[in-house]
């Protein structure tokens, strides 16, 4: 974990020097004040832990690590705005400090300012980076699509959620830590193995997340505790509940997600319980260790040292015991 640490410091000054506040304020604070939210920079650290472990330098990835970050951060403004959160990671949403259309265009600079990142490139790692974070990109958009459907269908089955959260969550921290690989100079193979390695983690971090929306502390979790509920999300707990449900219980938590109550504590309540008694959180549970394992497979695979390859398996392994 201290090389996990050294990582988030060196990010963390890379960040601070290179995303400035300038006029037009209202478009730069913004995006200032989201991206220095705090937050576990998970996916930065994996871009930089990628083009150390495949033998590079990781400062030479600092660029490709800012670029995710901050394509992760815009995403979450325009993520918070459909959503109509009030909170990320335990203070104000951007749309609810400043107003909507405020963040939608401070968010829109940010996904520009990503691409620009990765202009300190080469041009063959330029193409190759671009080329990621286009595809990324647009199926980030796609899995957030199917992620609003779904609010309004009563047939959305297990397949159709893991491949939402595939896309809107898991393939950004694969591209993430391919971007370093990519940095390094790693074979197409590799890239490829490191690039599923962190797909698959994302699907259980994704989980695990669902989780902790239910069932987290609120003081750690950072997020308001039920925001899934509240919305209506047919998250893995909510199908896996109505899967093991009998009709009433079933009938019950249909109901449930029908309602919007001005004070939605005793729905979070009711919902959370369902989920306890039909054995969906213990599912939810064996299915972050499933995925978790599938990540740990294809290390295997990948062209790296041993040591190295325990290196990824303790942070992987770290990630899955968190708490917030």
């Amino acid at each position: 974990m201290n090389q996990n640490l050294s990582y988030y410091d060196a990010f963390i000054t890379h960040l601070k020097t290179s995303v400035e506040r300038k006029e037009p304020l209202n478009l730069y604070d913004p995006m200032h004040y989201i991206l220095h939210l705090g937050g576990k920079r998970l996916r930065p650290i994996l871009t930089l832990m990628a083009a150390d472990l495949f033998g590079g330098d990781y400062n030479d990835a600092m660029d490709a690590a800012l670029c995710v970050e901050v394509f992760h951060n815009f995403s979450l403004v325009h993520d918070d705005i459909m959503d109509d959160a009030p909170l990320r990671r335990g203070k104000e949403t951007v749309h609810k400090k400043w107003d909507t259309n405020t963040a939608i265009l401070s968010g829109d600079a940010m996904l520009i300012k990503a691409y620009s990142f990765l202009e300190s490139y080469d041009s063959v790692k330029f193409v190759a980076l671009v080329k990621l974070l286009t595809k990324t990109s647009l199926e980030v958009c796609e899995g957030q699509q199917y992620d609003v459907d779904f609010e309004t269908r009563d047939d959305v089955t297990i397949p159709e959620y893991l491949k939402m959260i595939e896309f809107k969550t898991a393939v950004l921290v694969g591209a993430a830590m391919q971007m370093g690989a990519i940095v390094a100079n790693a074979s197409l193979e590799s890239q490829q193995a490191i690039y599923d390695f962190g797909r698959y983690l994302g699907i259980a971090f994704q989980l695990q997340d669902d989780y902790l929306d239910a069932f987290g502390d609120p003081e750690r979790f950072g997020k308001q505790i039920g925001g899934d509920i509240i919305e209506n999300k047919k998250t893995y707990l909510y199908l896996k509940a109505l899967e093991f449900s009998d009709d009433t219980n079933r009938l019950q938590l249909g109901h449930l997600y029908t309602i919007s109550p001005t004070d939605p504590t005793d729905k979070i309540q009711a919902v959370k319980q369902i989920f306890l008694s039909s054995g969906s959180a213990e599912a939810t549970k064996e299915a972050i260790e499933v995925f978790t394992s599938k990540a740990f497979d294809v290390l295997e695979s990948i062209d790296i040292s041993d040591e190295n390859k325990a290196i990824l398996r303790n942070f992987g392994q770290e990630l899955m015991n968190r708490n917030v």
